[in-house]
């Protein structure tokens, strides 16, 4: 990361979103990373931080979120099974977690059979999709019109 500090600056002084690829196939460490050297926004992956009590700490603390891909993470060898994936503990543990889909022509899966296919393997409830889809919302990066999200449990539907 610190090859890119200079132009994550840049980018926040111009008032652009920032965001990095840390925690699939890579350490805690790199997170910490682009967290601390590149003032990122939004952490894409980020599987791994349940490694690092203090990171995850952190991240909930800051309502960092994490764009998690199960399908992508599954081909890469991050997890050997999709029933194997750690979205239940992420969750669990406080985190803003989204699942969303990672390049699907070469992992498979768009953006619904990943949602689909994980509730499903993971037997994830009706409330823990409404919570996911709830930080996608909040997860969103906007210029300009100002996004709503409805508060916990008030029963509105949002889409961006």
């Amino acid at each position: 990361p610190e090859k890119f500090q200079a132009v994550f600056k840049a980018a926040k002084s111009m008032g652009l979103h920032r965001v990095a690829h840390a925690g699939e196939e890579g350490p805690p460490a790199y997170i910490w990373q682009a967290l601390d050297v590149l003032d990122i926004e939004r952490i894409d992956h980020g599987v791994r931080c349940l490694e690092d009590p203090a990171l995850v700490r952190r991240l909930v603390d800051d309502r960092i979120p994490l764009t998690v891909c199960p399908f992508s993470n599954v081909a890469l060898k991050v997890f050997s099974q999709l029933s194997e994936h750690n979205l239940g503990r992420l969750l669990k543990a406080g985190l803003s977690v989204t699942i969303n889909s990672d390049d699907p022509a070469y992992f498979g899966g768009y953006l619904s059979e990943n949602l689909i296919g994980t509730l499903s393997s993971l037997d994830l409830t009706a409330q823990d999709a409404l919570l996911l889809e709830r930080n996608a919302v909040a997860a969103v990066l906007l210029y300009g019109p100002t996004k709503a999200v409805p508060a916990q449990g008030s029963g509105s539907v949002v889409a961006c």
